[in-house]
């Protein structure tokens, strides 16, 4: 039987016995300090006259230690504060990897989606710059490489190395036996074989990597599992290092979630291409040449796919017919709806366009037999420009109508003002359309601008305070500008909205620009 003093206590952590398949012994045994067993089993000291010799004395009887000659010992870690510090790094590396999914989650689209990738690969294996490929290996695009501390020339460097001298090169041909890992370039003079390769340096990677001054990589591929390799991730060391096993095990969780991540905005990327490829391939291909008049638009489909669409079509007569509107909805089905509703208006338009109010309350009454769950709004304008055959000498003419769309913009040098069209409500919403039409008579020179509301909602600002913004960013046109309705389009976009770039609007946006003769 073991004889054990009745102040001694033993504390073993029946859970982490559990997960090493220990028992209570074994336990002790293995995390105990060496020697720490046999005292427990040791015999006791006879007690003299009642007092236990093992009993410590109490340091305000205790002789004074004699002076040491040498450093005594550091006393033994105990098993629970090993297991504490152990615990403690676990929590801490979940906590990073928590915090580094949740930013990525917050990634909308693909392009944030990488940038944010890059970067958290970096903070997890401890480098500094980096780049990713995407190279889809079904074919389908879209390609793209990013990287992170390098300019758009460091990269143009890095692409001249063969892809067969690099780690992740070799990730993106699909060699089987490409797994990624870090690769360590060798001193010049070193022997082959060493510094992590296998083979010599090839000389071009040898070039670039002291050009741009790394000497170590870390590359990983990233696969997912319903579309396989979507491309590889390089890591870049300025000295020859690598990544410790801690900082290897944390960035193959984070990618293998990553990835993913990437995979699903991959798939998003391409339906929203698809969608803006066949939303373009529903609007006009190129505009008409029609004496006395140009003509310019700009079209942004939004990533959600909206319905704004514009036209422009030759009438009889050398007459033209100016169009846009918006349909409500986003998505595919808004698209088709934009299609058949443009396809209707180009058929009404060549039948009936010199009256706009037939062609829309045709146009209302075809919405509402066949698509009654949804409304619209269009703007028409019949054109007779100076030089054609219907002007008889006489200045250009516009007469137009409106189903609850944005007034066109008349921009000259001698007066910016909105054309006030009749007040009404858009198609699709009333059991019968029918409104006024307005004319108007451009002086030459002038620029008659149609537009959709999306270019007023993106300024962020309230509807009154978009439309000023609007009539200040055509009075400051350029006199350069005014001659060209393409350059005018161009200044439209750059001053009213916030960052000036149409690719970052999250709905649809339509220009169409006539300038008069």
């Amino acid at each position: 039987m073991l004889d054990m003093h009745p102040c001694v206590r033993v504390d073993v952590d029946s859970l982490m016995a559990a997960q090493h398949g220990l028992g209570v012994c074994d336990a002790i045994w293995r995390i105990a300090p060496g020697g720490k067993a046999d005292v427990m089993s040791a015999p006791h000291l006879p007690k003299v006259a009642g007092i236990d010799p093992a009993v410590t004395a109490s340091p305000h009887t205790a002789a004074p230690a004699p002076a040491r000659t040498t450093p005594a010992p550091a006393p033994p870690t105990a098993p629970g504060s090993v297991i504490q510090d152990r615990l403690a790094g676990m929590v801490s590396d979940l906590t990073t990897l928590h915090e580094l999914t949740e930013r990525l989650a917050r990634a909308g689209d693909l392009d944030t989606s990488l940038h944010e990738f890059l970067r958290a690969g970096a903070a997890l294996v401890g480098a500094r710059r980096g780049l990713i490929v995407l190279e889809p290996s079904d074919g389908l695009g879209p390609t793209a490489t990013i990287g992170l501390g390098l300019g758009h020339a460091d990269l143009g460097h890095i692409e001249t190395v063969p892809r067969s001298a690099t780690c992740y090169g070799r990730i993106l041909d699909g060699l089987p036996d490409a797994q990624g890992g870090s690769e360590v370039l060798p001193e010049p003079d070193a022997p082959p074989g060493t510094g992590g390769f296998a083979t010599p340096v090839d000389p071009r990677h040898r070039e670039v990597a002291a050009r741009l001054g790394y000497a170590a990589s870390y590359a990983l591929p990233l696969t997912a599992e319903a579309t396989g390799r979507l491309g590889a991730a390089v890591w870049l060391y300025d000295e020859q290092a690598e990544p410790s096993d801690r900082q290897r095990d944390l960035a193959g969780l984070y990618v293998r979630h990553a990835a993913e991540h990437l995979a699903r905005m991959l798939e998003v990327e391409r339906s929203r291409t698809r969608l803006a490829t066949l939303a373009e391939e529903l609007l006009p291909s190129r505009l008409p040449r029609i004496p006395g008049v140009q003509l310019a638009a700009r079209h942004h489909t939004g990533p959600r796919g909206g319905g704004d669409w514009y036209d422009a079509l030759p009438l009889p007569e050398g007459a033209l017919g100016l169009a846009v509107g918006s349909v409500t909805g986003s998505g595919p089905s808004a698209v088709a709806a934009m299609g058949r509703l443009r396809a209707s208006l180009r058929a009404y338009a060549v039948m009936e366009g010199e009256d706009p109010v037939a062609v829309l309350s045709d146009l209302e009454l075809l919405l509402r037999l066949t698509e009654p769950a949804r409304c619209a709004t269009a703007l028409f304008a019949y054109c007779e420009p100076a030089g054609g055959p219907q002007a008889d000498g006489q200045g250009s003419k516009i007469i137009l109508a409106g189903a609850g769309h944005t007034p066109p913009l008349l921009i000259g040098e001698h007066r910016t003002e909105y054309v006030e069209t009749s007040l009404s409500a858009p198609l699709g919403m009333l059991s019968c359309w029918e409104a006024p039409s307005m004319e108007i008579e451009p002086a030459p020179g002038e620029t008659v601008l149609l537009y959709t509301d999306g270019l007023l909602r993106h300024t962020g600002d309230a509807m009154d305070r978009a439309y000023a913004r609007l009539h200040a960013a055509a009075a400051g046109v350029p006199r350069a500008a005014r001659e060209d309705p393409a350059a005018l389009c161009e200044h439209i976009l750059r001053t009213v909205l916030p960052d000036g770039r149409p690719a970052d609007a999250p709905e649809d946006i339509v220009l169409l620009a006539a300038r008069f003769e």
